[in-house]
């Protein structure tokens, strides 16, 4: 992994869950989820199609509530990944608002 792959993922990771901002939750700590849907890939996403979630709302959440324990399930209640990338992106200043 290459130095600014790194820091991207940091910054990432550092704004905290998007699903529980979204969620007026408060701040929780995230671990990087790489997209799948809506980037074309049939595979996980390169380092710089992440999102920031929290380990409910990635993988111990169970059905409904972890991305990883029915994605479509998880999209109809929170957002598709996407829609939420392009959130992220914009949080960051990659992209304008």
């Amino acid at each position: 992994m290459k130095k600014a792959e790194r820091e991207h993922l940091s910054r990432v990771a550092s704004l905290g869950c998007v699903v529980c901002r979204n969620l007026n939750l408060g701040e929780t700590p995230a671990e990087i989820h790489h997209c799948s849907s809506g980037t074309g890939l049939s595979v996980r996403a390169d380092n710089y199609h992440v999102i920031p979630l929290c380990h409910i709302h990635h993988r111990t959440g169970g059905h409904g509530v972890a991305i990883h324990a029915g994605r479509l399930t998880w999209e109809h209640n929170f957002g598709n990944e996407l829609k939420l990338l392009m959130q992220v992106n914009e949080d960051l200043g990659l992209i304008n608002a």
